[in-house]
């Protein structure tokens, strides 16, 4: 990707790009008087620094936002379509020189990087087509000469918070949804890959979108969100992350009365009846479950096998684990990258201590891996009870608890006995037992003898502790608009 900005026109000798935040159509540095170190996940290097908004550049990007709201919401649907299709043909054309900083920021293998990209391009696609399909009805009237118009309309300003797991596919859904409608955006993108973010951008200016319309900031999360949430230009937010700060986010724009969007963690329980193909099955699994080093949160977590099948399933799950090359994620011979920083490294030791301490053996795997970086080795578990922190807690790395089952209605209450209720999946050759199994598991999105859940064409989101509203689908460009009654009388006789 060229880089034509002043943040950006120092690209470093890797290819990594000059950092900055993007406000009414300028890239800057800001003036927060304030950065931090973008970290390599693969060698623990300084890639770049990053520089933090301040107050002042967050009100620059709420005023910008407000004041392109007011041009981008007029504009019509076949110009906004042509506006995202054009971005989505860019980051096409950037695709092998976008998905380099990706890895070099966020670790996953290149073939991950890419095909991330891809599904980017795709929704950015897919939602400029459906802006020109935002549909309103006629009602018919009880009286002469009346009409009932129903029409949807942009919100307004969204304020819009991503992490770090997928740097290009969170946010691809969040921007393009919200430009598909009409909305103008100020995008919090993470703090450890906003490379990948800036890209997005410069996809988008480079398509033609006018300046103000997508404004792009980094900073301390807290002070960010407590600055835009309550701000009387945002009129929605939407949020990626976890469940507590996820909590915190909705009490903010509730006190304002403003709607949310909100994707939070999962913990996705995966059922293996006896009745499948191990040999179809297992390897799809594995590849899911250590895709990304784990940190997916639609990734099966909890794995609940039949008893007549658990032994061989378990043996062939550790096997796969166990012929993953784990290393750099730039290194074409990489079969999975390491985490993305020093915390998840923290959480898979304290997540497998407390498996081994209450007697769960570890089939392969366990540790760490090599000396540099932030790895962590592929990991299968024996799990003997579901009271463990691996089947209690949503794992988001490269660690599989396998548990037994014997019995339908106890698997049931196991699968769906968590306050989370993200994705869940399960495979049968039983036609009759997939439809009852699908419908049982009480989750958002639930994949049966299938893990295609995430689609730009198809709505993502959860229930329970898992939050509220979809991205993706017509629901997610739904989450973007309002509904507005237009009753028009018109004088004659």
């Amino acid at each position: 990707m060229t880089q034509t900005h002043s943040a950006g026109a120092d690209a470093g000798a890797d290819g990594y790009p000059r950092l900055g935040l993007f406000i009414a159509g300028a890239w800057s540095e800001g003036t927060g008087g304030r950065s931090e170190p973008v970290i390599n996940p693969a060698t623990g290097g300084t890639l770049g620094l990053l520089p933090h908004a301040g107050t002042a550049d967050l009100e620059r990007a709420a005023t910008a936002a407000a004041a392109a709201f007011e041009r981008w919401s007029r504009t019509p649907a076949l110009e906004r379509k042509r506006v995202l299709n054009r971005a989505a043909a860019l980051l096409r054309q950037r695709i092998d020189a976008v998905a380099r900083i990706l890895t070099l920021e966020q670790g996953k293998t290149l073939a991950e990087s890419r095909g991330e990209l891809a599904a980017a391009a795709d929704i950015f696609e897919w939602y400029g087509d459906e802006a020109v399909r935002l549909y309103g009805r006629l009602v018919p009237s009880r009286l002469p000469n009346t009409e009932h118009r129903v029409v949807r309309e942009p919100i307004g300003p969204v304020a819009a918070f991503c992490p770090w797991n997928f740097p290009a596919l969170t946010p691809a859904r969040k921007i393009a949804g919200a430009l598909a409608a009409g909305c103008s955006i100020v995008l919090k993108a993470a703090e450890e890959t906003p490379g990948t973010a800036m890209a997005l951008v410069e996809a988008c200016r480079d398509a033609g979108l006018p300046d103000g319309v997508l404004n792009l900031v980094f900073g301390n999360p807290a002070e960010v969100s407590e600055f835009l949430i309550p701000h009387p230009a945002i009129a929605k937010v939407s949020f990626t992350g976890s469940i507590p700060v996820g909590r915190r986010l909705a009490a903010m724009a509730a006190d304002g009365v403003k709607p949310c969007t909100l994707e939070l963690g999962g913990h996705a329980p995966v059922v293996v009846y006896d009745d499948c193909d191990l040999d179809e099955v297992v390897p799809m699994l594995a590849g899911a479950k250590y895709r990304n080093a784990g940190q997916v949160c639609i990734a099966p977590s909890r794995f609940f096998v039949h008893g007549a099948v658990y032994e061989r399933f378990i043996d062939r799950f550790a096997a796969h684990a166990a012929a993953i090359a784990v290393g750099d994620g730039l290194d074409p011979a990489t079969g999975m990258g390491p985490m993305a920083n020093a915390r998840r490294v923290a959480a898979m030791e304290r997540l497998v201590g407390d498996a081994q301490e209450r007697g769960h053996a570890v089939v392969t795997g366990g540790g760490r891996a090599g000396n540099r970086g932030f790895f962590w080795q592929p990991t299968v578990v024996r799990a003997s009870d579901d009271d463990s922190l691996l089947m209690t807690e949503e794992p988001f790395g490269p660690v599989a608890p396998i548990a037994r089952f014997d019995d339908d209605a106890d698997l049931v209450r196991r699968a769906n006995r968590l306050p989370f209720g993200l994705a869940a999946y399960a495979f049968t050759g039983s036609r009759s037992r997939a439809r009852w199994i699908g419908q049982a598991l009480k989750a958002g999105m639930v994949g049966v003898n299938s893990l295609a859940v995430s689609l730009a064409e198809t709505p993502f989101g959860g229930v329970k502790q898992s939050g509220y509203g979809s991205e993706g689908g017509t629901e997610g460009l739904d989450s973007y608009l309002v509904t507005k009654l237009i009753t028009e009388t018109v004088p004659g006789p």
